[in-house]
């Protein structure tokens, strides 16, 4: 079993709640959950059109609905860094000491076999366990 166990969030679909379900069969005993949501900064000219205080107001708008999407799973740690999605959830990770992480999936599609999703480069790169857990469609 695990001690750290990292979920990553993604706010936008509803495949992480179901992943913290599953966590409890992986945790060990006393074992810590952070549950960690990357925000990523508007990219390219997406950004010329938004000021600084748009953009602080939608990290605060997305720690927020974080907040609200944990409230009620006791002994869950809700964690928000900035970054790209993968790199940072393996950074944080490496970082941090975890020793599995639990990360939701959608249905893969033709793309991700050339440019792989987020969970199957965490997969790919991460230097701790991880489990996938596939949206049920």
């Amino acid at each position: 079993m695990y001690t750290k166990i990292l979920v990553p969030m993604a706010l936008d679909h509803g495949v992480s709640i179901h992943t913290l379900e599953i966590e409890n069969a992986l945790r060990g005993s006393g074992a810590e959950i952070i549950a960690l949501h990357v925000h990523e900064a508007p990219q390219g000219s997406v950004s010329a059109y938004l000021d600084e205080a748009t953009v602080a107001t939608g990290f605060e708008k997305v720690r927020t609905d974080l907040a609200e999407k944990l409230a009620d799973q006791a002994g869950v740690t809700p964690c928000m860094v900035k970054g790209h999605s993968a790199r940072t959830m393996i950074d944080y990770a490496n970082a941090n000491d975890i020793d599995g992480i639990l990360i939701g999936s959608h249905k893969p599609g033709l793309s991700d076999c050339f440019l792989g999703s987020t969970a199957s480069r965490v997969v790919r790169q991460a230097g701790c366990a991880v489990h996938v857990q596939r949206a049920s469609q």
